[in-house]
């Protein structure tokens, strides 16, 4: 009888699709695949460390997309929830896709289909909203810096859209809940790994790091935000539901709401 396996990646999702790849090509028997440093032991299993490999991410990537681009969207989406076990059942969605020649990944009757399915739109709300959400401030090193702190690690998923809208201007969004950041130098995006000591949020006492012209800004903008509101036509419970409360911190127009 085949001994399974445990499976250990860097936390990437290259990485996850690599050990995708090894246990297809060596036929493993997973058990498990878990990121480094989270790893805990089976009683019946032992660990196999997947080294990253991008060609071999890409064969899997590729693959996929070949049997629905819809499919692979969601595999992406949902191992950015960040939820538990996420990897093992992704790893099990992807050989039920590459099993079949049929439309199986549509089939929302399966629970892990549904399931996945249900974890990417979520994902990709939280990512509409910080790209609507981000409020960038400019600091004495003509950098544009926003703080995020989404319940998903989107990031990812947002980069495109900032360089995009802004293309002229250097920027830097920062994930406190994972403490790393996207970093345009007007040429292209970079990850980088950050530990601030200190957290900026869109409250009224001043920071050192911002420009005076900025406050300036900000006060401008508060005071429009606040002059449009009609108190008597407010819908809080809506208001709420389109602009959670726990973004309203990073919301230079919420200063007062903090």
């Amino acid at each position: 009888m085949k001994n399974s396996k445990t499976l250990i990646y860097d936390g990437s999702f290259n990485g996850f699709l690599t050990a995708v790849f090894i246990a297809f090509e060596e036929k493993i028997e997973v058990a498990d695949i878990q990121k480094n440093g989270q790893a805990q032991n089976g009683l019946f299993s032992e660990s196999e460390t997947i080294f990253t490999n991008v060609s071999k991410a890409k064969r899997v990537w590729n693959g996929v997309r070949c049997k629905s681009h819809n499919a692979i969207s969601n595999i992406y989406f949902a191992f950015l929830s960040e939820a538990e076990g996420i990897e093992p059942m992704l790893f099990n969605y992807i050989k039920m896709i590459m099993a079949t020649a049929t439309r199986k990944q549509l089939d929302f009757s399966d629970e892990t289909v549904l399931y996945i399915s249900q974890l990417a739109r979520k994902v990709g709300r939280e990512k509409h909203r910080m790209e609507a959400f981000v409020r960038f401030q400019l600091t004495k090193d003509d950098i544009y810096f926003a703080n995020i702190e989404p319940d998903f690690d989107v990031l990812p998923l947002v980069s495109k859209h900032f360089r995009n809208r802004y293309a002229d201007q250097q920027w830097l969004i920062y994930d406190v809940k994972r403490k790393y950041g996207i970093y345009y130098n007007l040429e292209r995006v970079e990850l980088i790994s950050l530990d601030l000591s200190e957290i900026h949020f869109n409250r009224t006492n001043k920071s050192k790091t911002f420009t005076e012209g900025e406050y300036d800004y900000q006060a401008l903008w508060n005071n429009y935000f606040q002059s449009t509101n009609i108190k008597s036509r407010i819908n809080r419970k809506l208001h709420t539901q389109h602009v959670p409360r726990r973004y309203w911190k990073y919301l230079s127009e919420k200063k007062e709401a903090v």
